[in-house]
């Protein structure tokens, strides 16, 4: 549609300027040798969001002061002093053309900006390759505030690029009292359920809840905030819960349930949200993320005007490092099946040293398998149509909903403004600890669901090699949890569901029995490392070609057959930092004090030779199974699918888990005894819980 085809034009994004005075992020809305400052403050170095400029009532006999204003006016004003210039081609305030171009029936977008003052508006566009075009110019001197309307095709962005503005002050300060950008449409606005769910993270959770209760025109189209209690320190015992329960009222509800895992309480969301039958959308929000509202808002507009029914997702910062985008999109390699970053860009981009201007991967358009759960807006149509998640309690539950979705014609979209700050995930290393189990066993059922090569492509051989490389550095428990979660699946995929609320005790019990998985937060606490001197002097080199690395594992593993040396056994042979902890170096010692991948801890990995040999013999022969019944498990699991992502299935589990909890008072262990391994588990968006409990409106 156009602006001559319809009157009704609709905001879809504005411009804003930060939530707070972070200058860590001020980089992501705005662009200038210029700071931010609180209302009322001097200006004379700078920019405020919501103040008076120097000198500004001396001219024009007005007295421009934001502190009687809105909040939500106050992020939208710009004040620039005099022979000053500010660029709105940021992350958060350049408009995503592209994504409008390829994923909407829009045929053009106008841009509305209220200025006053001595002010220059200069509108620019970018195209795929990042360079810039200056399209329009236009003047503003006056005290009062006149609007300024562009109106841009969106032909040009087939393969990528933005729309943005400029603001130039002249001899005198220029104010920006709003900008947005509007696309003509008649369709309704749609209504939205937010589903969070959360497992002992209260302080972060009621944080999120009390932000969302100040964004007072996102609440204009909230029907309901659901948050999904899975854990024991339990979101309504906050001391602050209760104020932010009386700013969002009767919106708030909060669902106790046993431990499902993410996928649990995300699913509970889906169906909650389904059942209601009032809202349009479900958004997917992780507990430990702080949500910028206008992404919200400009989610459900995009999805509004999509073409069809259309997942959109939201990228995500880093909530340590706030300027740094961890995930701009994510696909899945298919040959090998396995995710990552989408071609053509990059993870850990930071916008405080490198601008969009000069940043050029950034201008093309970005097509993704499936977005991370972190931030996740789907459309209750296509839950109806493709059904609830799979019961995955972790780990790649979002990328094969995403899969799915796509292979019943409904696109995800990465869309750029949109985005939340999550806890990192660079300082995990969930590929060794409990959480193996889950990136084993769900990756296969994931593969044998979607995957297009036969046998999975490389997978298995992927698969085999992993288990050795953990056998060969002492990684005895990721190994055993590998072989645990090969079996679970050649068992068939009834066990998804019922194994559901009690893997977690049994993978926690199973990591006690090994000394890798045993972490001491003082390294004073182990004997004192003892070791010969490397062999001329020459420490444990990376192999320097694929020859140079099969006889590095085929040595390796012929020396792990050997008996403990020992003094291996009764000291240390060395230190190896997280950093450090490569198969190849690891497969060198009998014995190594090894840290955490975050630091808190060091554990005294010991080469077991009986272990290793049984690894290595139950690794081939079930890798072999595999390969044999590949077939039949397609089929099976295939066959499945419906049933356990169907509501009825879900609804059976949330029950059952519900009647256990009330039985023993305790949730039979899947929560309260398991705590302390599931409490960090949310780095990627996967954490949480789910049953039915208590629900309180």
């Amino acid at each position: 549609m156009t602006a001559e085809t319809t009157t009704d034009l609709r905001v879809v994004h504005r411009v804003v300027m930060p939530m707070d005075d972070d200058q860590d992020i001020r980089r992501l809305y705005l662009e200038g040798d210029l700071r931010l400052s609180a209302p009322g403050a001097d200006t004379d170095a700078g920019l405020t969001a919501a103040g008076s400029a120097p000198g500004e009532d001396s001219e024009y006999g007005a007295h421009w002061d934001g502190a009687d204003r809105e909040d939500d006016g106050d992020r939208r004003r710009v004040v620039v002093p005099a022979g000053r210039r500010v660029s709105f081609l940021t992350y958060f305030n350049a408009f995503p053309a592209a994504y409008w171009r390829r994923w909407t029936d829009a045929e053009e977008v106008v841009l509305r900006v209220r200025v006053r003052g001595d002010a220059t508006i200069l509108v620019y566009r970018s195209n795929s390759k990042g360079h810039a075009q200056r399209l329009e110019v236009d003047r503003a001197r006056s005290a009062e505030t006149a609007e300024h309307t562009f109106t841009l095709p969106l032909k040009p962005f087939v393969d990528g690029g933005w729309y943005w503005l400029e603001l130039a002050a002249g001899e005198r300060p220029a104010v920006l009292e709003g900008a947005e950008w509007c696309v003509a449409t008649d369709r309704p606005r749609g209504r939205t359920t937010i589903g969070i769910t959360t497992f002992d993270r209260p302080d972060f959770c009621v944080r999120q809840l009390a932000a969302l209760g100040e964004a007072t025109e996102l609440l204009e189209g909230l029907d309901e905030i659901l948050v999904i209690d899975q854990g024991t320190r339990r979101v309504e015992d906050h001391p602050d819960f209760a104020a932010a329960e009386q700013a969002l009222g009767d919106r708030l509800r909060v669902i106790d349930q046993a431990n499902l895992g993410g996928s649990g309480g995300f699913a509970r969301a889906m169906d909650e949200t389904v059942r209601a039958g009032s809202s349009d959308y479900v958004l997917l929000l992780d507990d430990d993320v702080v949500t910028e509202p206008e992404s919200i808002l400009r989610a459900v507009a995009f999805a509004d005007l999509a073409r069809r029914p259309t997942i959109v997702g939201g990228h995500m910062f880093s909530l340590y490092d706030r300027s740094v985008l961890h995930a701009y999109g994510e696909t899945l390699a298919a040959y090998r099946w396995f995710w990552g970053p989408a071609q053509h860009t990059f993870h850990g981009h930071d916008f405080g040293f490198h601008r969009m201007r000069e940043t050029h991967w950034l201008h093309r358009r970005i097509d993704v398998d499936y977005n991370g759960w972190w931030m996740c807006l789907i459309p209750t149509s296509v839950i109806r149509e493709v059904g609830l998640s799979m019961p995955m309690f972790i780990k790649w539950d979002d990328a094969e909903y995403g899969v799915r979705a796509r292979a019943a014609g409904f696109p995800t979209v990465s869309l750029p403004g949109v985005a939340v700050w999550h806890v990192p995930w660079h300082d995990k290393d969930d590929t060794v600890d409990w959480q193996a189990y889950y990136h084993e066993r769900n990756r296969l059922v994931s593969a044998l669901l979607h995957s297009p090569y036969d046998r999975g492509g490389n997978l298995l051989k992927e698969s085999l090699f992993v288990s050795v490389k953990h056998a060969l550095s002492m990684q005895y428990s990721a190994a055993e949890l590998m072989l645990s979660a090969i079996e679970d699946v050649l068992s068939g995929p009834a066990h998804m569901h019922a194994t559901l609320p009690t893997k977690l005790g049994e993978i926690r019990d199973l990591r006690r029995r090994f000394p890798d998985a045993a972490y001491r937060p003082d390294p004073e606490e182990f004997p004192v490392v003892r070791r010969r001197p490397p062999r001329r002097g020459r420490e444990a080199a990376s192999p320097s070609s694929r020859r140079d690395m099969f006889q590095t594992a085929l040595t390796s593993g012929l020396r792990h057959l050997r008996p403990l040396r020992t003094d291996a056994a009764e000291h240390p042979q060395t230190v190896v930092p997280h950093i450090d902890m490569h198969w190849w170096r690891l497969s060198r010692f009998d014995s190594a004090l090894v840290s955490a991948a975050d630091g808190t801890g060091t554990a005294w990995y010991r080469r077991d030779p009986a272990r290793y040999r049984s690894i290595l013999k139950r690794t081939t022969a079930l890798h072999a199974r595999l390969y044999q019944e590949w077939p039949r498990l397609v089929a099976a699991y295939k066959a499945a699918q419906p049933t356990l992502t169907s509501p009825e299935s879900w609804r059976e589990t949330f029950s059952a888990r519900a009647e256990a909890t009330a039985a023993d008072g305790a949730g039979s262990g899947s929560a309260s005894s398991v705590a302390g391994d599931a409490a960090g588990a949310s780095g990627d968006g996967h954490t949480g819980s789910a049953g039915e409990g208590r629900a309180r409106s």
